[in-house]
């Protein structure tokens, strides 16, 4: 859906240096097309198993990208009650949401049991009893799953590893069946399945396989002391190939893993992918303002910064770059840096790129997922404007913050 067209890069069938002329830099810029191409990857390579695609409102839970998910049918995987009311603003089904987090407060807790949401993802014996407790009060029975730590290495960055014993997420796998026999005897939980996470970017199917096994030989043992789960989540973290621009996530590959192994046909299961569908959808669009050299190294200072897109800073995490306008330039090595007051911002380090100069227009990709979603006001810099492309037309789906969005909540 990236493409270039008579020497210059167009999303669908708009031209990027348009969308910078009537928006400015920098900006988001999603496919609808690929957007739901990414979500319909896994309709289709689910079929035939009773399933739940809950989107993962963490990578980006811009509310018209969630409405055209919410039209396709998806539900939500959520952490907080914010995006607990993001998701059902959009018009996803309070049955279709699934409520994951370690540190749920009472009131996140209480929402989530008002809206009747498909199940919480309890992640500790406290926790569970806070629900208990909060159920009790409100007269009716919680749903909840127990989000289960396998102890699995997902082979991916330390910082978005969630599944080993050694992280704060879930509760060992070895002491779950205590806490399902204590909750299968409190008189305000209603026990609805399992739930694991191994995190995110994960590149390889071997870590969800040996996860499943663990899983349903779990649920089988749980049969056995007359506990029956009606959903199997299995969650997110399907990684991409953040270095082929064409990249696109491969659900095919986890569902010939998931048809080997399942044996719960009555069992619903649940998916949680995120980046897989969102992150190939979006580029993030800078304007070049100075080149300058020090000593032997090149800089290329664009308009966007680490505030607006931390990825880069945070995992070293590498997102091709590619210039708006094609032009015949000898090729440069740089860092591609922003003008924020830190060493670590900066999108791109000893990269080959064709000479740039102030104006042009560069393109980072797949920068859909963990973008806007992680971005801040760090050195009282507004946030960007968010544009969605839809076939020749595009729209701006969140407006460009201003000086007086600074200072709105502040006295």
């Amino acid at each position: 859906m990236i493409v270039y067209r008579k020497n210059k890069l167009y999303v669908e069938q708009v031209p990027l240096d348009r969308i910078a002329e009537s928006t400015g830099t920098p900006v988001y810029v999603y496919s609808k097309k690929q957007l739901l191409s990414g979500y319909r990857a896994y309709t289709k390579a689910f079929r035939g198993i009773p399933h739940l695609i809950c989107y993962a409102l963490k990578a980006n839970s811009n509310l018209a990208l969630l409405k055209l998910l919410a039209q396709e049918g998806s539900g939500a995987d959520i952490v907080s009650g914010g995006e607990l009311f993001r998701a059902l603003k959009a018009g996803i089904s309070p049955k279709k949401i699934v409520f994951a987090g370690v540190g749920k407060t009472e009131e996140e807790i209480r929402l989530a049991l008002k809206k009747n949401i498909l199940a919480i993802h309890v992640e500790s014996e406290e926790e569970l009893d806070l629900v208990n407790q909060i159920a009790m009060k409100l007269r009716r029975k919680a749903p909840i799953s127990f989000r289960v730590n396998p102890n699995v290495d997902p082979q991916t960055h330390p910082y978005i590893s969630t599944g080993l014993k050694k992280h704060k997420f879930g509760i060992p796998i070895e002491f779950s069946i205590p806490l399902y026999l204590k909750a299968s005897s409190m008189s305000n939980i209603r026990i609805e399945g399992i739930h694991i996470h191994l995190g995110s970017q994960i590149s390889g199917i071997l870590p969800f396989e040996e996860a499943i096994r663990m899983i349903m030989n779990l649920v089988d043992f749980l049969k056995t002391q007359g506990i029956t789960l009606n959903h199997i989540d299995i969650g997110g973290g399907l990684g991409i190939d953040y270095k082929n621009a064409n990249a696109q996530a491969e659900p095919a590959a986890l569902a010939a893993v998931v048809r080997s192994l399942w044996t719960q046909n009555r069992i619903l299961l649940i998916l949680e992918p995120g980046r897989s569908i969102i992150a190939p959808a979006g580029v993030l669009l800078t304007k070049v303002l100075f080149t300058k050299e020090n000593y032997d190294k090149r800089f290329v200072i664009v308009d966007a910064a680490m505030n607006d897109f931390i990825r880069p800073a945070l995992y070293s995490a590498h997102h091709e770059i590619l210039p708006v306008g094609k032009f015949n330039r000898p090729a440069e090595r740089v860092d591609v840096v922003g003008p924020v007051c830190e060493t670590g911002d900066f999108f791109a380090k000893d990269r080959l790129l064709p000479k740039t100069a102030p104006g042009d227009l560069l393109a980072l990709l797949h920068a859909g997922a963990y973008g806007f979603s992680m971005s801040s006001n760090y050195n009282s810099r507004k946030r960007p404007a968010e544009v969605l492309v839809d076939g020749s037309r595009f729209y701006t789906i969140r407006r460009r913050e201003t000086d007086l969005d600074l200072l709105r909540n502040e006295l």
